[in-house]
């Protein structure tokens, strides 16, 4: 693969790796992006085998009135829908929905659950020397929502359970913001910023040597070198060695990675198999109330009004869903639905024609996103700081301090590090 002198090569085209590159780009960078997949995009991944759009990786634009992606799809003509807006749930309670009551209780309950988990945190920092808690630590026990409560910010909001899942970056990573859907999907969003950047696709890196003044990836594409990299894979595939660093990644880096191990959240849409819409409005969310240990999958019913319900599996479960495979994951949700609708939920929704998400199974992912370790909440700065005086850098998701998780950390955490290869462009004349 020839493509000339190169300033910058990417390493990715999910959000983060496409973030790089049009950065990159406006600063006057040249650029080549690799990509392993025979798509861009990423973790965000528009199915069209519905019949309509559906989100099978990230599905939101979080925290929109700092997100840089929903500009971006403005300025593109791509309609974007105020989820929060239509947003409504209803909780089942084992024999039957939450009424009025309960369901004001749930709310004054997910209130006093978080404003135990910040004094369990402010308590935490007091004991100096004291070890961070987890989130499971720290969260309340024993009251009548508190399980549910735990499970959903854990496996369904983190993707992991909140014993895995270190207390202070929970915290830090908290969303504040409208959330924003894409109407015709993420996935789509981002083939759209895709367009007219100089990406290759299906061109796994295999190795990158950053020793020498230049940094060279080499793959069954062959090789190229530039003067700077930007990695944007996923902790999943760092801490897996699926890319050999010559020389090996500093310590601290390395550490990083495995401090930040893949949390893993499935989806599964289930077709309307006929015209029964289970007393549900489209974005109607549908749950149960959990007991200690219980876990459970949750949906997100007639998307944009659309025939399929969706549902959500996270956490351990979802491991344990996806090594059984889809025809597991889409007997799972029926049996949920079951629960809270009995044999109409049979008759309402259809097994043929199922989509199942495999992020689990995908080599180039290895599970959806990224959560501290216990006591490892400094993870995030330490997995992106700059390696090899700035020639080579992470970017991602994980990276984010704050946006962790969501496809505006991703694109931020990229685009600042191609400005920072940018700062260190030789000056006019000056040989690289």
């Amino acid at each position: 693969m020839d493509v000339g002198e190169l300033d910058l090569l990417v390493v990715g085209a999910g959000a983060a790796g496409l973030g790089a590159a049009r950065e990159a780009m406006s600063l006057g960078l040249s650029v080549r992006v690799l990509e392993a997949r025979g798509r861009v995009g990423g973790r965000a991944r528009t199915d069209l085998s519905l019949g309509h759009p559906m989100d099978l990786g990230a599905t939101w634009l979080h925290a929109a009135q700092a997100n840089p992606l929903v500009p971006l799809a403005e300025a593109r003509g791509l309609a974007l829908f105020d989820h929060d807006a239509v947003r409504s749930a209803r909780v089942w309670l084992g024999d039957h929905w939450a009424g009025e009551a309960e369901a004001a209780d749930y709310e004054r309950a997910e209130r006093d659950w978080g404003i135990a988990v910040r004094l369990a945190a402010a308590r935490a920092r007091a004991r100096e020397g004291g070890r961070a808690p987890s989130l499971a630590e720290a969260a309340p026990r024993g009251g009548f929502w508190d399980a549910t409560l735990t499970h959903w910010e854990g496996p369904v909001i983190a993707a992991a359970e909140a014993s895995a899942i270190d207390l202070d970056d929970y915290l830090a990573t908290l969303l504040s913001g409208t959330n924003l859907l894409p109407r015709e999907g993420c996935g789509h969003l981002l083939e759209a910023l895709a367009e007219g950047l100089p990406v290759t696709l299906g061109a796994p890196v295999s190795r990158i040597d950053w020793g020498g003044k230049r940094v060279r990836a080499e793959g069954d594409f062959g090789a190229l070198e530039a003067r700077a990299a930007v990695v944007t894979v996923s902790t999943g595939v760092l801490a897996g060695g699926g890319i050999a660093f010559s020389p090996a990644l500093p310590a601290a880096v390395e550490e990083a990675a495995h401090d930040l191990p893949m949390g893993l959240l499935e989806k599964v849409g289930l077709p309307a198999a006929g015209a029964d819409r289970l007393d549900t409005p489209a974005f109607g969310g549908m749950e149960r109330r959990l007991e200690e240990g219980e876990r459970a999958m949750t949906f997100v019913a007639w998307p944009f009004g659309r025939g399929h319900l969706e549902g959500f599996a996270g956490g351990s479960l979802a491991w344990e869903l996806s090594r059984a495979g889809e025809a597991a994951m889409v007997e799972f949700a029926f049996s949920e639905l079951r629960r809270m609708h009995g044999a109409r939920a049979d008759r309402a929704l259809r097994r043929e024609g199922a989509v199942v998400s495999a992020w689990g199974r995908d080599p180039w992912a290895r599970g959806a996103y990224a959560a501290a370790r216990p006591s490892r909440g400094g993870a995030r700065r330490a997995l992106s700081a700059p390696v090899g005086g700035g020639r080579l850098r992470l970017a991602g998701e994980a990276c984010h301090p704050s946006l962790a998780g969501t496809l505006a950390g991703a694109w931020l955490s990229g685009a600042e590090a191609a400005r920072e290869v940018a700062a260190l462009r030789p000056a006019a004349g000056a040989r690289a």
